[in-house]
């Protein structure tokens, strides 16, 4: 198509004489294909899409345009992230399992996607510090530099800013503000859940929400939430695969994944040694010991084949259990998958050291880590000091990942019984192995597995005279 000059009106289009005469374009320097003008329009038959419009001077990219590009970035927000981009974004810093570092691989490569073109939302999901506010800026950024409209903003914030528009000292109605705010051309919503779920606020939110999922604007949203506990209204248009484009994010807090082990919850790391190769079924064993070592072994590596429900061992100290529950845990980590290995006296430890002054991160943070992991290995569960706290919160841990079926493994000494008593103080609660509404659970053969390991401990047998 032939490009013919043209201005905002038939007033200001460039007559033949100033055409003959102009030789550089007083814009870009170049050729003057839009006659110093900035914009070009297209010699089309009417009924054409491009009949009428005016387009950018192709000798003018937007992204040369560094006055555009600055009016654009006062107004996005984004100065507060203007070192957020996808050239620092780190995608394997120390201390992560594969399966972290696979879900900051992929998280990065649908922002740069989404980013290239944004058609649709992008919605990035994940644990406080994860990386997703960086990610969300980053497309900004991008966007910003191709001339595009951006806003970011957290919704806490964006609420906040409508609520302001009704006072009477407020520079800008509320109707402009919204209208601004809904129509954008880039949205970016960072920290939805975090607002005060009020019924005005799910109003506006689910107002904004659904005027650009009907229109389909592109979108960038950032969440800690379980999506379930959103509007339902939002939570539907959230998991529409044919508009939102999903990344789930694993890794911990940035700021705290290389922290002091006493701040860390899994201690799979510890057990690397202990793998389905190196499980001993024979030394030292009677025929009958090594027939349910077997068993024992067989069981666990089938849970650990499929992964699906909950797999209970129980036996004597040191009988094995809880090299099989670690082997379980080595081998899904090298298939990247996330997994939490843990005492439960270690993680009542973990989940209290969170209420100290400096600690690195919260209650809510790591007890939703450990509630949500893909795959919880409870290692020791009847052994950890039974207050009523600890007692409410483990059972919170198990009762979610319960409702929910969430691969668990679990390895106990106790009777599943639910009602055995310690120390032979019947009646006394405070006295029970294991809460009975967790036992109630366990013993559920809808969704447990429950093996009981016969064999004497290794210590025991290693020790047995010849």
């Amino acid at each position: 198509m032939n490009q013919m000059a043209g201005g905002i009106s038939p007033g200001n289009t460039p007559t033949s004489s100033n055409t003959e005469e102009m030789t550089v374009c007083p814009i870009c320097g170049g050729e003057p294909i839009c006659q110093g003008l900035g914009v070009v329009r297209y010699d089309v038959p009417v009924g054409h899409p491009y009949f009428g419009k005016l387009f950018r001077c192709p000798n003018n990219p937007v992204e040369t345009d560094l006055d555009r590009q600055e009016r654009l970035r006062r107004h996005s927000n984004l100065d507060a992230y203007a070192d957020k981009s996808f050239e620092n974004f780190v995608i394997n810093p120390v201390g992560l399992t594969p399966a972290q570092e696979m879900s900051l691989q992929q998280a990065l490569r649908v922002s740069m996607s989404f980013a290239e073109e944004p058609d649709g939302w992008l919605l990035l999901e994940g644990p406080f510090g994860c990386g997703k506010t960086h990610l969300a800026a980053a497309v900004g950024h991008a966007r910003l530099r191709r001339g595009e409209a951006v806003l970011f903003v957290t919704v806490p914030d964006l609420l906040d800013h409508l609520r302001s528009t009704y006072g009477p000292s407020s520079e800008v109605g509320y109707d402009e503000l919204f209208d601004r705010v809904r129509s954008i051309k880039l949205l970016i919503l960072d920290d939805l859940g975090a607002e005060n779920s009020s019924p005005w606020a799910q109003e506006k939110l689910f107002q904004l929400f659904n005027h650009r999922y009907t229109r389909r604007l592109p979108t960038v949203i950032t969440t800690n939430v379980d999506l379930s506990g959103l509007d339902p209204r939002l939570h539907s248009r959230l998991l529409d695969s044919s508009l939102v484009h999903r990344a789930k994010i694993t890794a911990p807090d940035y700021r705290t994944w290389s922290q002091k082990p006493r701040e860390r919850v899994s201690n799979l790391h510890l057990y690397r040694h202990m793998t389905f190769e190196t499980f001993e079924l024979n030394r030292n064993a009677t025929p009958d010991e090594q027939a349910n070592l077997r068993r024992a072994y067989e069981v666990a590596q089938r849970y650990a084949d499929a992964l699906q429900g909950w797999l209970v061992l129980t036996g004597p100290y040191g009988c094995g259990k809880t090299h099989l529950a670690a082997a379980i845990g080595n081998l899904q980590e090298q298939r990247g998958k996330d997994v939490i290995f843990v005492t439960v006296p270690d993680l009542m430890d973990y989940l209290r050291f969170t209420f100290s002054p400096n600690a690195p991160v919260s209650f809510d943070q790591r007890f939703q880590a450990v509630r949500e992991v893909p795959l919880l290995i409870l290692d020791d569960l009847g052994t950890e000091k039974t207050s009523a706290w600890a007692r409410e919160k483990l059972f919170q841990i198990i009762d979610y990942r319960y409702v929910a079926e969430l691969p668990t493994v679990i390895t106990t000494a106790r009777l599943l019984d639910v009602n055995a008593e310690t120390e032979g103080r019947a009646g006394d609660a405070s006295a029970r192995a294991i809460d009975e509404r967790i036992i109630s659970r366990l013993i559920d053969r809808r969704l447990c597995t429950i093996f009981a390991i016969t064999a004497r401990s290794y210590a025991l047998r290693a020790h047995r005279r010849a």
